[in-house]
């Protein structure tokens, strides 16, 4: 018998939003966010009912603005640019260090509102608060000499990214740029996560770093935060339709970018035997139920290896634990260890799960479908957001499973035959950010991994985004514009000597670090 969950005590939502009211008053009032601009907490825009998708219970919304507004807030963050990129370097960086200890402060509280608000279990949450931090302090150590020479942009950075990791992902970039010399600007999430960019951003605004947060419709808000000849730089992490569109806007104004895009990160094995090993990585793979644009959701199998592979991945798939992410037997528990929780939405579990079906009614077979009845759930709760893990062998090519990203817990085997179908079925989906193989012998790797059109290559293990000095970017339509990581980021939100060209994909050139 399943034992009787509870919250536990003071993870409440209504916990975490009084505790917001109380550290950041000039940013939340009553039951919503605030949007900031023109340095100062704006009671404006259309608050939008919200739902987390935990337990589908209600939660603070954006408040999202209409485009004349969004205007003049790019105008005010570059009256605010003008002045930040006359501040001294010891002073950027003695307020954006400022910003950290602020952050490690609220730690707790900031992961707690990415559990609530896009479903991370509290080890995921804490560590993209901590990769924040952390990440944006090595920038602070080194900050001179990535900057020497340069000089920050005329405008200010215009941020649009996705909502699964506001902390690690968006928040980092931003005190980078700022620490840079540049005014920033962020969108927040349509999605999820505004309340903890909110805060975060409060404590930034606090210590005087030039932080503009605005909520609305991409398609509402493009004009200021894209074409604006006030912007500098626009950086935008997100899907291809979007990103296409972006980058048809930038390339036709000559814009400075970063265009970090999902492809099919794809996983192969070739003359592989060591599958005790891929045990152990199969559970580390389905972190935040693969709603990450360095996940792998497809696998490339060699066809006589294919029973080898099932015996060592099904045992491992069946092994991950999902569930509430705050639910605990007793109140003096820790929370619970998750591989992941809930999915960003509902609809994003019923589309996923009408995919599976599609793809199975076209010839695809189910190798795996959990269960939620195997979860830590609180009794009677809304599961709606929640989809187990589901592995089918060979989609058809009518699928989005077959060459899109699903970002879920969703995983697409194939089988090949000889080496050229091994590299046919890796590339599927026009350039994409990681990939891996798998196999025995160095010199087979050596051969193959050139030919597999992702910016990281990782042999026999997973590669991930990186941090700190680590370069990322992408190859084919997963990437557009500069790369970044170490001091390629820095790099890419300054001007340099003349005529520098700098390492990325764009429109006329293609660069490698």
């Amino acid at each position: 018998m399943a034992p009787t969950l509870t919250l536990k005590p003071g993870t409440s939502w209504a916990d975490a939003w009084q505790r917001c009211l109380a550290v950041a008053p000039e940013a939340f009032i009553g039951d919503r966010v605030l949007n900031l601009w023109n340095g100062a907490w704006q009671a404006d825009g259309r608050a939008l009912p919200a739902t987390s998708p935990v337990d589908g219970s209600r939660i603070s919304g954006p408040p999202r603005l209409d485009a004349p507004t969004a205007q003049q807030a790019v105008r005010a963050a570059l009256d605010q640019h003008r002045v930040w990129r006359h501040v001294p370097l010891p002073e950027r960086r003695a307020r954006v260090s400022a910003t950290l200890d602020a952050l490690t402060a609220h730690r707790e509280l900031l992961a707690l509102l990415l559990v609530w608000e896009i479903g991370k279990p509290w080890r995921l949450a804490t560590a993209d608060v901590d990769r924040a931090i952390d990440g944006v302090r090595w920038y602070v150590a080194g900050i001179e000499e990535m900057t020497e020479g340069r000089t920050p942009l005329e405008g200010p950075v215009s941020n649009i990214a996705s909502w699964n990791y506001p902390m690690s992902v968006l928040v980092h970039a931003m005190l980078v740029q700022a620490l840079a010399g540049n005014a920033v600007i962020a969108k927040a999430p349509t999605d999820g996560g505004v309340a903890c960019l909110t805060l975060a951003c409060a404590l930034a605004a606090r210590e005087g770093v030039p932080v503009t947060l605005v909520s609305g419709s991409g398609g509402e808000l493009s004009e200021a935060l894209v074409r604006s000849p006030e912007i500098g730089c626009v950086s935008f992490v997100g899907g291809r339709d979007t990103g296409a569109r972006i980058a048809t806007a930038v390339a036709d104004l000559g814009k400075r970018h970063i265009l970090e895009q999902e492809g099919l990160n794809t996983w192969g094995f070739w003359n592989y035997t060591d599958w005790s090993a891929l045990s152990s990585v199969i559970p580390k793979l389905f972190d935040y139920g693969k709603q990450r644009c360095t996940a792998y959701p497809r696998f490339v199998v060699q066809r006589s290896a294919f029973d080898a592979f099932l015996a060592a991945y099904l045992p491992a798939v069946g092994s991950i634990r999902t569930g509430h992410p705050l639910a605990v037997e007793d109140p003096a528990d820790p929370l619970p260890e998750l591989d992941f929780g809930p999915l960003i939405n509902a609809a994003k579990a019923r589309e996923l799960d009408d995919q599976v079906a599609g793809a199975i009614d076209r010839g695809a077979i189910p190798l795996h479908r959990g269960s939620l009845s195997d979860g830590r759930f609180l009794a009677g709760q809304d599961t709606g957001a929640y989809l187990p893990p589901v592995t089918l062998l060979n989609p058809p090519p009518s699928s989005p499973l077959f060459h899109a990203e699903p970002f879920g817990p969703v995983d697409t085997i194939v089988l090949v035959d000889t080496e050229a179908e091994l590299l046919a079925a890796m590339n599927a989906s026009n350039g994409a950010l990681v990939a891996s193989l798998s196999t025995d012998d160095p010199k087979t790797y050596e051969r193959l991994a050139p030919q597999i059109r992702a910016f990281k290559v990782g042999r026999s293990k997973p590669r991930s985004r990186g941090d700190r000095d680590e370069l990322f970017g992408g190859h084919g339509a997963s990437w557009r514009g500069a790369f970044v990581g170490g001091e390629l980021l820095v790099h890419a939100v300054t001007e340099g000597s003349a005529g520098e060209s700098a390492p990325g994909n764009f429109p006329d050139y293609q660069l490698q670090p």
